[in-house]
């Protein structure tokens, strides 16, 4: 078990090792995004920018044409919300080579509540023109990500929880921008899935198997671009998908699935996230059984895509 933010802040400081263009921005909230752990090491190549996200991201641009390689961090609500222009008009546009690392996404922030569970920020990123976005499933894969986005040339937005999550994808598999992992074989079915949803997709498998229910597990760590190859496949050969991920069902991963899947093969398709609300206080465990995000959730849906598709 390991947080996804505990794996960006390790990776961070031995990618600081390694290339002396990284730099690291953060908006005073070092401590909790874990670039902490890299301004320890450099501090001459650690910038605090105090609560002024838009100003941040503005210097990362900066340092960027001057040929350094920022990584910038805040909440995720913080980095979508309050620097979206800023990622939009000096990031994006112009293609910088800056990598959004937004920790804190999703309702398993908990106790903070709504106002700070940025349920929206993969819609957002998404619809920006010119940016990669990924949701990494573990501490392994974070690690791979980060390292991939910073060889990426380009603006990246990579997106991280606040809490610690079981290991579940292979810790030697290669990871590539733009590629899924199939995690879990099966016919009747495709579960796929994003972030901490894919040990849930895992585990709510294990439970459809126990009826005679055979479902696959795809895990998509990249949102944008989306891997079509391996999504035709599971739609070809299963004949039904559920999409599960930590985030509104509007605009994120299962709006992303179901906008390619209807153009290409249009197979029985149910989203699983947070159904066009906001978040609210309380433990991360709670909510996330509050909002139907539980395995037993999945599996019902999974036996509902099922009866569907058989008629």
């Amino acid at each position: 078990m390991i947080a996804t933010r505990d794996a960006y802040g390790q990776t961070l400081a031995e990618l600081g090792e390694e290339n002396a263009a990284v730099v690291v921005l953060d908006a005073d909230l070092s401590g909790s995004t874990k670039t902490s752990v890299f301004a320890k090491k450099f501090p001459e190549r650690f910038f605090n920018m105090g609560i002024a996200e838009a100003n941040m991201v503005g210097t990362a641009a900066g340092l960027a044409a001057a040929g350094k390689i920022p990584f910038l961090s805040t909440f995720a609500i913080f980095a979508a919300g309050r620097g979206w222009e800023q990622i939009r008009q000096s990031l994006a546009y112009p293609k910088a080579n800056v990598k959004v690392v937004a920790t804190h996404g999703g309702i398993t922030v908990g106790e903070d509540g709504g106002s700070h569970q940025s349920v929206e920020d993969i819609a957002i990123m998404r619809a920006i023109p010119n940016m990669t976005v990924i949701v990494p499933a573990d501490g392994p894969e974070t690690a791979k990500a980060i390292r991939a986005a910073a060889a990426y040339k380009g603006p990246v937005y990579v997106r991280l929880g606040r809490n610690k999550v079981p290991t579940v994808t292979v810790e030697d598999a290669p990871f590539e921008i733009g590629k899924g992992t199939q995690l879990a074989d099966g016919n009747d079915l495709t579960f796929v899935t994003t972030g901490l949803m894919t040990a849930q997709a895992l585990a709510a498998a294990k439970l459809l198997a126990t009826e005679g229910i055979s479902a696959r597990v795809v895990h998509l760590a990249t949102i944008k671009p989306l891997d079509g190859e391996i999504l035709l496949k599971a739609a070809r050969e299963t004949g039904a998908i559920v999409t599960a991920e930590e985030h509104s069902v509007v605009g994120g991963l299962g709006g992303a699935v179901a906008e390619y899947l209807s153009e290409n093969c249009p197979v029985p398709l149910r989203r699983i996230g947070i159904n066009d609300r906001f978040g609210l206080s309380g433990k991360a465990e709670e909510l996330i059984k509050y909002f139907g995000l539980m395995p037993a959730d999945l599996a019902e849906a999974g036996r509902e895509i099922v009866a569907k598709k058989r008629g």
